[in-house]
């Protein structure tokens, strides 16, 4: 993603996740809390990350636990730093702690409900509040798509009203930057490509794209109401007699609601066999809030969306 914005149809899987690692190649890796890694998963991914130089891990959990997971997946744990929990809330609230006083640059979920880490790092007094509302990306890399594909939000807001979706819109716009995409393409969707008061979601859309157009959203392009198919088949857009920069090329999804987006980033990852990252924008640091079931490979590219956004951040003036 970072490296180029398109590749041929039916690249091989796992191709622009590779690219996002290889852009992280030659920055010192970035400090991260790892909440809880107490399964081989969590482990495995962190430690992983660790070895391709993206992720600098501090363990934060019940150190008992940690060491013997790391025994089954013969690691050597010597050169990192636990810090000793009794349990998993202690976890959340000693890496939020961690990464709100500056030392980790970014946290990765591990082996726990993410209500329970998200509930810590919403609190108010924990210090990792920004003025936007945090939302979920997923960065997918679909092989029958040529472009970069970030659906959201499929995790942390049920029902967002235009408010929130305002935020969703401008977090997704904001990874979007950190992974070289300069004018992102931004896609919002509804059931239908006309504007319907008896659909919600189309004068939402419609209502996003004016704000836009009065820069309350900055850095991309956006066009909605649009139904999913003439948000990313050009010839499905051409059908309906769209023109725009957007129609039928989107880079960003935004949805509805959290169950469509779900839905839609979930049926790409079973049926079309897309690979998964995804990371929590809008907090102090991004957040790898990936899924308990989640791959190592899923693991390293989420570590690597983290990377990049710190390195942006860090460039920016």
């Amino acid at each position: 993603m970072a490296a180029q914005d398109t590749l041929p149809h039916d690249h091989p899987v796992g191709d622009r996740h590779r690219q996002l690692i290889d852009a992280t190649r030659g920055y010192p890796p970035i400090r991260t809390a790892v909440v809880h890694p107490c399964d081989e998963l969590s482990l495995g991914g962190a430690l992983a990350a660790w070895r391709q130089g993206v992720i600098e891990p501090l363990l934060v959990g019940p150190r008992a636990r940690i060491e013997a997971t790391a025994e089954k997946l013969d690691a050597d744990l010597d050169e990192l730093r636990i810090v000793d929990t009794p349990h998993s809330h202690a976890s959340a609230e000693a890496a939020v702690r961690i990464a709100a006083s500056g030392e980790a640059r970014a946290l990765m979920k591990g082996a726990l409900h993410t209500d329970e880490l998200m509930s810590v790092v919403l609190a108010r007094e924990a210090g990792l509040r920004s003025e936007r509302q945090m939302s979920h990306i997923y960065a997918l890399d679909v092989a029958s798509y040529p472009r970069p594909l970030l659906i959201t939000d499929g995790a942390l807001h049920i029902q967002p009203d235009l408010s929130a979706k305002r935020d969703i819109v401008q977090n997704a716009i904001d990874l979007a930057h950190a992974l070289g995409l300069e004018r992102p393409r931004v896609a919002i969707l509804s059931a239908v490509e006309t504007v319907n008061p008896r659909i919600p979601s189309t004068l939402d859309a419609a209502a996003l794209c004016k704000m836009s157009q009065r820069s309350q959203i900055a850095g991309g392009d956006l066009d909605g109401p649009l139904a999913i198919d003439n948000a990313v088949s050009v010839a499905a857009a051409r059908a309906k007699g769209l023109d725009s920069a957007v129609a039928g090329r989107a880079d960003v999804l935004v949805a509805p609601d959290l169950e469509a987006a779900n839905m839609i980033a979930k049926l790409l990852i079973h049926l079309a066999g897309a690979q998964a990252a995804g990371l929590v924008m809008g907090a102090q640091v991004p957040i790898m809030l990936t899924s308990r079931s989640d791959d190592i490979a899923t693991r390293l590219a989420s570590a690597a969306l983290a990377c990049l956004v710190v390195l942006h951040s860090d460039s920016q003036p």
